[in-house]
């Protein structure tokens, strides 16, 4: 069976990182859905509010599921027998650092593999920090993001 992850800290998903999950997921036989706790992001949504946003998100998926995780990736991915690590790729900026981090873990674990899918031009500017933003400002994101997610971000900051 062939188990990949893709990691992120999801604060919230987006209509972005959904788009990478699903093309994903029919790559794969499992997805794992990697929700860090990130602590040092100070994240909006709490882990467990993350990870549910994103379980109700997937919930159309049939072969992925949500896992919450705060160790090293290529620990996570030993513990969860997953041999890809599956990430999305907006622009130059994303390759740089996501180069680096498929660099650094390939010397932690070379038997764990990295797979870039290009966001789709809708989805190249889209981040969780500019939907946070939008959304604090009352600004109108429901076109960024699934439906769970733009009923939480209303619960957060309140109505436009």
């Amino acid at each position: 069976m062939k188990r990949a992850l893709t990691p992120g800290t999801f604060d919230p998903i987006t209509s972005g990182h959904l788009d990478v999950i699903t093309r994903a997921a029919q790559l794969v036989d499992e997805i794992i859905v990697a929700v860090a706790a990130s602590p040092k992001k100070q994240p909006l949504f709490t882990l467990e509010e993350r990870v549910e946003l994103v379980r109700k998100a997937t919930s159309h998926l049939p072969n992925v599921r949500v896992e919450p995780f705060d160790d090293l990736l290529v620990e996570f991915a030993a513990k969860m027998d997953a041999t890809v690590v599956v990430k999305g790729l907006r622009a130059i900026t994303d390759f740089e650092y996501e180069f680096q981090m498929t660099a650094l873990n390939y010397q932690l674990n070379q038997e764990l593999e990295t797979l870039f899918i290009m966001s789709p031009p809708q989805y190249m500017y889209l981040s969780s920090s500019i939907v946070r933003e939008i959304a604090s400002l009352h600004g109108k994101v429901e076109q960024f993001v699934p439906p769970c997610v733009h009923e939480a971000l209303l619960k957060k900051f309140g109505d436009a």
